[in-house]
């Protein structure tokens, strides 16, 4: 073999095991950081891509922002912070129980036995809530369709309804349908750590009636309402027009009653004077012994008529009709007639 061939051969070799020594080892890496998701309450395993452990790796150590949470060095005991953080296979870094302070740069340092580094990755660890499952629910009323999450952190919901799809970055998403009154609805929440889906059928086919139906029961509801009160305010004016009447009945009698009392208590309206006074007086009963010698009875004839001459006492129709006490009259003195004085003088001339 010439001299060049066996420099070409030579050149090969090295370059052969070159690349071999660097597929085992790797190479130093600056590039930018690999971002790992982890959910919050939950284990998490930082793993270092395209790298497996050999006899000439002296030293893993994992650095939080500058700080050694975990390590692995040749012949000795690996060392973890705080049991919050171990190594899985003396390479793999596992963060246990993460919490919303777990979010940070994480990096991981490699030796090997003659001190030289390796390997040097940065990881960007973010935690995110779990989302919980969505929930659907319809009003046939409205035809309104609500998708809803309750937990999760940047949630993303997508709703989708017969081919048509809906997206939005919060955590509920209403839509309203005026088509069919049947349709089946798949609504779909997720984030970076997580998914939920709920598939149902938003049915309100046989519901139409009923809402018509409701709206007829309350308008009649509200019908009969307002006759019970114009009813109630019917018989309640009718009480107070017949209370109002019967004490308008109950003070006439009392006043009537009291004018008849009034009436009682007024003298007798007197009848006409008499012709004769002394005619008009009651002849003394017989046998008085204190009868005067030249008086006598009256005849029969001026006795029936002197009692023509009274009247009875007027009624209680006639006293009611009188508005007040009688006016005096003037009292006339009557003459006696001539048959009288001649008898009564004819004794004394005797």
């Amino acid at each position: 073999m010439r001299l060049p061939d066996k420099m070409l051969a030579s050149l090969l070799v090295i370059f052969s095991f070159s690349t071999k020594g660097a597929a085992s080892w790797g190479t130093k890496v600056s590039s930018d950081p690999e971002v790992v998701w982890g959910a919050l309450d939950h284990d998490v395993e930082l793993r270092i891509p395209d790298f497996s452990m050999s006899d000439d790796t002296e030293d893993i150590r994992w650095v939080r922002e500058e700080s050694r949470v975990a390590q692995f060095k040749k012949g000795k005991s690996t060392y973890s912070l705080n049991g919050t953080y171990e190594l899985v296979g003396n390479v793999t870094l596992k963060i246990k129980q993460l919490n919303r302070h777990s979010n940070s740069s994480y990096k991981v340092i490699i030796y090997n036995t003659k001190g030289e580094c390796v390997l040097e990755k940065t990881f960007d660890l973010k935690v995110q809530e779990m989302v919980s499952k969505p929930e659907l629910s319809w009003n046939c009323s409205t035809a309104t369709l609500t998708c809803e999450v309750v937990r999760g952190t940047d949630v993303e919901l997508t709703l989708s309804l017969d081919g048509k799809s809906l997206r939005t970055q919060q955590k509920i998403i209403t839509h309203k349908w005026a088509t069919s009154w049947s349709m089946t609805a798949n609504c779909t929440a997720n984030n970076r750590v997580s998914e939920e889906s709920t598939v149902a059928v938003a049915n309100c086919s046989g519901k139409g009636l009923h809402i018509y139906l409701i709206t007829g029961i309350c308008g009649g509801g509200f019908l009969l309402m307002v006759f019970v009160v114009l009813l109630v305010f019917c018989i309640s004016k009718r009480k107070k027009q017949n209370s109002r009447r019967s004490d308008e009945q109950q003070e006439m009698r009392a006043q009537r009653a009291a004018t008849e009392e009034r009436a009682r208590k007024l003298p007798p309206i007197p009848a006409s004077t008499p012709a004769n006074p002394a005619a008009a007086q009651p002849p003394p009963p017989p046998g008085h012994g204190s009868q005067a010698p030249g008086h006598r009875p009256l005849p029969p004839a001026h006795r029936a008529q002197h009692q023509k001459q009274k009247r009875p006492p007027p009624s209680g129709t006639q006293g009611h009709q009188q508005r007040g006490p009688p006016l005096p009259r003037p009292r006339v003195q009557p003459k006696p007639p001539q048959g009288t004085a001649e008898s009564s003088l004819a004794p004394s001339s005797n």
